[in-house]
């Protein structure tokens, strides 16, 4: 066979391909463009706009647009009334903004395992580490699919606990037919570039529960309301306001809404395409016995965010760097997500320690995410199905 390009042969592919970009095309830009020679550039029209937008798509009563992800799962996990002394169950494999909010709150962060086959939260992990102290669970919908929401409801029933779904990688996707977005207590997403729709930056909550949107909505905004009766002091006047707590900037601009309005008027193609992709990788990579591809569960129809395999290293002859650099050195970038979060140098300092969710590290040690963006050609996808081939057929322990 021909050599890696790692060791001096020719790539499978002339340009590097990333695993994740952007689709912003033309109508996107006008619709920036329009909202720049507009009378507002924030607090404006477009918002309310796209709220309006994410609950059509999410099914959900209320939705409450901020400047990103990260101040989407802050709000909620305040809104959620996490705080000194409570514990709040998070997935162990996300990014650190999942857990990163409880802290921000002063409760603690407890990790639970995830399932060896989907990735995704267990829900008899979650079940394990329940004690009087813990409050809520964040569950996060990795890589676009939906974790198991019937029995994770369940579960928050019967101890009376907060259900948060991380929902970052997972516009357009829907559980049991039921999108997501109106499943859990709140739900929240992001719009950061390589996810399916983006705004640049941007995150929202979405919420079937009145009370809890019209706090969403004070706190993204420091706290501040016109609403008499949420005032202490109330007033008619025009131009009166009131800090009643403590809140935050985190508005999202008209700018942002417009760009996002428009892309989520492509969710569904963005979505149809992501599958074609998926299907075509699954259909490469399934029956090849040194690969691993995640199991979806049926209840979950995904738009898959990221496109994960991971390593048999029983019949590879290399580790998950090796193979990584043999794939970078192919021209195909790939990427891993995520490190568990409690071992993150941070979490270490407070205490936490590596062997907690062995699922979770056993995963970490295999995974790496593939290319996986609506404007990947068939092309595209054929070269990093040639050059995932390339490496395993090199490193391969020969029977």
């Amino acid at each position: 066979m021909e050599k890696l390009a790692i060791f001096g042969g020719k790539p499978a592919r002339d340009k590097a391909i990333s695993y994740g970009r952007q689709c912003i095309e033309q109508d996107d830009i006008e619709a920036v463009v329009d909202t720049l020679k507009s009378d507002y550039l924030t607090c404006g029209p477009k918002i309310n706009e796209l709220e309006n937008k994410l609950c059509e798509v999410t099914g959900a009563k209320y939705a409450v647009a901020v400047s990103s992800g990260t101040a989407a799962l802050h709000i909620a996990a305040m809104a959620a009334g996490f705080g000194e002394g409570d514990e709040v169950i998070v997935s162990s494999i996300t990014f650190a903004a999942s857990s990163n909010c409880v802290l921000y709150c002063g409760a603690k962060p407890v990790f639970a395992d995830i399932r060896h086959d989907t990735y995704n939260i267990e829900p008899a992990s979650i079940r394990s580490l329940i004690t009087p102290k813990t409050k809520g669970v964040i569950a996060v919908d990795f890589t676009g699919q939906a974790v198991e929401s019937d029995e994770i409801r369940a579960i928050c029933r019967e101890y009376g606990l907060i259900f948060i779904e991380d929902a970052a990688h997972a516009i357009g996707t829907k559980y049991r037919g039921q999108p997501v977005g109106s499943i859990a207590d709140m739900t929240c997403f992001s719009f950061h570039p390589v996810k399916t729709v983006t705004a640049g930056e941007g995150g929202a909550v979405t919420t079937n529960d009145e009370k809890t949107y019209r706090r969403l909505l004070r706190l993204r905004s420091h706290g501040i309301t016109r609403h008499q009766d949420e005032m202490v002091h109330p007033s008619d006047a025009g131009w009166y306001n009131e800090q009643v707590e403590l809140g935050y900037n985190y508005r999202m601009t008209d700018i942002q809404a417009a760009l996002l309005i428009s892309q989520l008027g492509k969710l569904d193609r963005f979505s149809g395409r992501r599958h074609q992709i998926v299907q075509m990788y699954d259909e490469a990579f399934s029956n090849i016995p040194e690969i691993i591809v995640q199991k979806e569960i049926p209840e979950s129809d995904t738009t898959r965010h990221l496109y994960i395999l991971c390593l048999n290293t029983e019949r590879l002859s290399c580790d998950r760097r090796q193979f990584f650099d043999a794939m970078t050195a192919e021209n195909v970038c790939p990427q891993v997500h995520y490190l568990p979060v409690y071992m993150h140098s941070y979490y270490e300092k407070l205490g936490y320690v590596k062997g907690s969710c062995p699922n979770a590290e056993k995963y970490y040690n295999e995974s790496m995410s593939l290319p996986l963006y609506y404007s990947m050609t068939d092309k595209d996808v054929e070269d990093v199905i040639c050059a995932v081939k390339k490496v395993v057929d090199y490193y391969k322990i020969k029977d």
